[in-house]
């Protein structure tokens, strides 16, 4: 497990880059250069986009030329980008930007599951949990901290043409990069020295290994479905992940650091439940954790245009990350049990490229159904797509008897 432990600190830096960039500086920045609600979700949901192309061939890659090499190049990325954000002048710059920052995750995100679960052996739900919730308190700092420096430090309503002003959101993203650059010499110095692979074969042989990995995972229907019930999970996050931080300053009356503060709660909740959720899976099942977490988000995910106060928002935003963290506990564990060892790298790419599809489609979804119907009727149509998930579970996933850490 040192393995892992070492890994922590290069997780933890690099979400907290990734998420000063994200939520709820994003959003507000594209208000800020003039976007409306369909704008706004396509900026946020753009980075996501990214992933769809590039997680699976990033994983299944990983399995033919080794984990190190293909984390250091998502750790470049981490490092790089943020500092883009310093000469957007206008809003399709930003979506440009965007989707190249989204390579960060697209290509470490997937690997480092594999690297996880290729450790783990038969506590794959906990130890993913566990590595998910370390770097999950680096995305956990970024809203309050990125809203902070918004609110602040440079005062104003971040929503507004006039105040905090282009040099605020500047601000941000220069932290960012400077966290991202941090991420990749403490990754560089870590993974120095690791697995080299063994250079059998050619570039024929690689290309034959690299595509039987995706089409034996893409062949296995359970994968497919489990991936998609993260997916659909999703959706809704990047829905509030777009609109929550709107919602609260323009609709509910909040400031910048409070809407910070509601989606930084949400995050603590599912950090703190994820391990002890993956434990239980672990022992019990998968499936039945998966469809609470289902249940919890779409009650919690539907509320939310019907509450105007901090205190009750804040409450809607903890029930939705315990779900989560029931949903996302348990969902990765699953498909590394469905999957061969020598392609957990191909596993979790597919699956995060199906989480991607329905992370970017939550904001842009969204957008379109806030800016037609309004809040109360979006977030009722998306909540009900949750609930209509819980019977392909159960039929995609006919039998869960688990056998030393796997399905039969």
């Amino acid at each position: 497990m040192n393995a892992i432990n070492s890994l922590y600190g290069v997780g933890f830096l690099a979400r907290f880059s990734y998420a000063l960039a994200r939520n709820p500086v994003l959003p507000l920045f594209a208000l800020f250069l003039g976007a409306g609600p369909e704008a706004v979700g396509l900026a946020v949901g753009i980075s996501t986009v990214t992933g769809i192309f590039f997680k699976m061939p990033s994983g299944a890659l990983s399995d033919v030329i080794g984990r190190r090499r293909t984390m250091l190049a998502g750790l470049w990325v981490f490092a790089v980008l943020p500092f883009a954000y310093l000469f957007i002048h206008s809003y399709w710059a930003l979506v440009v930007v965007r989707f190249l920052h989204g390579l960060a995750t697209a290509v470490y995100g997937p690997v480092v599951m594999a690297v996880v679960a290729d450790l783990a052996g038969e506590k794959k739900g906990e130890m993913l949990s566990w590595f998910s919730s370390v770097t999950i308190i680096g995305t956990l700092l970024g809203a309050p901290v990125g809203g902070f420096i918004l609110h602040t430090l440079f005062g104003g309503d971040a929503g507004q043409n006039s105040e905090p002003g282009l040099w605020a959101f500047r601000t941000v993203y220069l932290v960012s990069g400077v966290l991202g650059v941090a991420s990749l010499v403490l990754g560089w110095r870590i993974l120095q020295g690791e697995e080299r692979m063994e250079h059998t074969g050619g570039l024929p042989a690689r290309w034959a290994k690299f595509k039987a990995g995706i089409r034996e995972v893409l062949s296995d229907r359970r994968v497919v479905v489990v991936s998609s019930m993260e997916g659909i999970q999703n959706m809704t996050m990047g829905a509030l992940e777009a609109f929550l931080p709107i919602y609260a300053v323009t609709v509910a009356g909040l400031n910048a650091f409070e809407a910070g503060l509601l989606w930084g709660a949400q995050i603590v909740v599912t950090m703190l439940s994820k391990p002890l959720m993956g434990r239980i899976s672990d022992q019990y099942g998968r499936k039945p954790v998966i469809a609470l977490g289902l249940i919890a988000c779409s009650l919690s995910f539907m509320a939310i245009p019907w509450l105007g106060g901090f205190w009750t928002l804040l409450l809607a935003a903890l029930v939705f990350g315990l779900g989560e963290a029931f949903v996302t506990s348990s969902s990765a564990a699953l498909v590394a049990d469905i999957c061969k060892k020598q392609h957990y790298g191909a596993a979790m790419g597919t699956f995060g490229t199906i989480f991607d599809i329905g992370h970017a489609s939550g904001p842009i979804l969204s957008g379109l159904l806030v800016g037609a119907l309004g809040y109360k009727a979006a977030f009722a149509l998306l909540g009900v797509v949750l609930l209509a998930a819980l019977p392909v579970l159960w039929r995609g996933i006919p039998h869960e008897r688990r056998e030393a850490g796997g399905i039969e």
